[in-house]
């Protein structure tokens, strides 16, 4: 079973339905997932590249961002990996749009 784009049950237990707090959520980690992704790109050795993968899978996994929280999972060992890369990209825009359709 693939782990779901965005976990509302997961969210709802930090948020309680605040509206407010989901939308400062949503956008500490679309800026996350700019820096990392960034340092990625950048990443010049495994630790570089790990600390980067680590830290956005955290942050994706906090929200309830699981999809992009397990593709940052096994991007981890993966450096340096185009094809990994691309999955944590593509796994961060559904999950982006994901937090936008919350938002409305």
């Amino acid at each position: 079973m693939s782990a779901p784009v965005l976990d509302r049950d997961h969210l709802e237990q930090y948020t309680a339905g605040d509206a407010a707090l989901e939308t400062e959520l949503f956008g500490l980690l679309s800026d996350q997932i700019d820096a990392c992704i960034s340092l990625m790109k950048a990443a010049r050795s495994d630790e570089d590249w790990r600390t980067a993968v680590h830290t956005l899978k955290g942050a994706a996994r906090g929200v309830g961002a699981m999809e992009l929280g397990e593709a940052c999972a096994k991007a981890e060992a993966c450096y340096p990996d185009a094809e990994a890369l691309q999955a944590v990209e593509t796994a961060s825009e559904r999950a982006r749009d994901a937090m936008a359709a919350v938002r409305g």
